[in-house]
């Protein structure tokens, strides 16, 4: 089943890039890669709701100098991620506690510069699910680090197998406000899997960002570098918040008696550092509670580190 769900994957995604018009397709370049890690591990370490994911992107295109092009299509990200959701007791889930979850994503993003704002606009495959093998995978870590494994019964209950096509979109500029420090008010778009709009804002005291490519992890709004610039050296920190209104979500479905919360809250820091041949980047994110039966928020701990020989 892996398999076939991997073949569909990069059919998906090889068809939306076939679909993007570029008159300079074919001296498209690999021009970086970027990832973040996420987890509650490296945060509140209660190992609950939105557990874990980790993302990557690898972003081609005719060239860089510094941003984005104008073009729509002429830079290309390919975005795969994976999460796991999970209840707060993962052997013996509270009665209103939200289902286990497994999710893959492989996605094709744009990135473009329009009437004066960064652009970034896509689409993903969100692929759910027993037969994602994430809830085996965890199992199976769990019990190599010896730590509580979810149980049969709480897989069982998970989200089922299913197929959901995801767009999202976001807008976004930098404004300096003084010589190193700069913010970024942004607003963005999902429908699909989960269906939002949300807003708001991140501070970069430091170099970080300047002259490179970031993309917005989704589940903390922490944006990785993709497009590096190693002359941003030493050290930068990253405040951010922001608000979101959600629709729906396929992972507290209405049918199952879970209600939404009015809005969905997150609040950012991290520390970015970068040395002649390593960087590392450290952020921690507070989750808002996102439904009613939710007792409080969470606090999840997104790590990279990147080493050049």
């Amino acid at each position: 089943m892996f398999k076939r769900v991997t073949s569909a994957f990069a059919a998906f995604a090889l068809s939306i890039l076939v679909a993007i018009p570029s008159a300079h397709a074919e001296e498209r370049t690999k021009l970086g890669y970027g990832r973040l890690m996420t987890n509650d591990y490296f945060g509140d370490g209660k190992d609950r709701w939105r557990t874990g994911s980790w993302t990557s992107s690898r972003i081609w295109g005719s060239g860089w100098d510094g941003r984005a092009p104008n073009a729509f299509g002429d830079l290309i990200e390919l975005r795969l991620s994976s999460e796991i959701f999970a209840p707060d007791n993962l052997t013996r889930a509270s009665a209103g506690d939200r289902p286990y979850a497994g999710a893959l994503s492989i996605g094709a993003h744009t990135h473009f510069t329009w009437q004066g704002l960064d652009a970034a606009v896509g689409a993903d495959l969100v692929v759910t699910g027993s037969d994602t093998g994430l809830g085996s995978f965890q199992r199976a870590v769990h019990k190599v680090l010896g730590v509580r494994q979810p149980s049969r019964v709480t897989l069982a209950d998970q989200i089922s197998n299913g197929v959901h096509p995801t767009v999202v979109g976001e807008l976004g500029r930098d404004l300096a406000l003084a010589p190193r420090l700069n913010i970024r008010p942004f607003i963005e778009g999902r429908a699909g899997a989960e269906t939002m709009l949300r807003a708001g804002i991140d501070l970069t005291f430091g170099s970080m960002g300047q002259g490179e490519l970031l993309v917005r992890e989704s589940v903390t709004g922490h944006r990785y570098r993709v497009i590096s610039n190693d002359e941003n050296g030493g050290f930068s920190f990253l405040l951010g918040a922001d608000i979101a209104h959600v629709e729906d979500s396929i992972y507290l479905p209405e049918d199952r008696g879970f209600v939404l919360t009015d809005s969905r809250d997150r609040l950012r820091a991290g520390v970015h550092w970068q040395g002649e041949r390593a960087s590392a980047f450290y952020g921690l994110t507070y989750l808002g509670e996102e439904f009613e039966a939710q007792k409080e928020g969470q606090v999840v701990g997104s790590i990279r580190i990147n080493l050049s020989f």
